[in-house]
């Protein structure tokens, strides 16, 4: 798994490449509960090179949610490969988060 970051404006976007499963899930949630932590209230995260996601994935993005919720943030999810929107959907997760297609639909759902 690999996650890199890019500000535009005042809009954090992450792209995360690989798997987000039991393997990788820790550093997934450091590196992105890490920027909440920073200081990051608006967050866009690219789903397109995202291949596999778990349940320990599904929780990880769970977690940044609610703590973007707290501190009054938000958070946009983009990109996600027919597979990974299905297991949001079978989950009922993506009743709980943004959900566009494009990264401008992500950064507009943010402004």
């Amino acid at each position: 798994m690999k996650i890199t970051s890019t500000m535009m404006e005042d809009i954090l976007l992450l792209a995360i490449e690989g798997r987000v499963d039991t393997n990788t899930a820790t550093e997934a949630e450091e590196a992105i509960i890490g920027t909440i932590d920073n200081g990051a209230a608006r967050i866009a995260i690219d789903f397109s090179g995202l291949d596999y996601v778990s349940s320990a994935g599904l929780r990880v993005f769970l977690l940044a949610a609610k703590k973007l919720k707290k501190t009054g943030g938000q958070m946009s999810l983009f990109g996600m490969k027919p597979i990974i929107k299905e297991v949001f959907d079978m989950s009922g997760f993506s009743a709980l988060f943004t959900i566009v297609n494009t990264r401008d639909e992500a950064l507009t759902a943010l402004k």
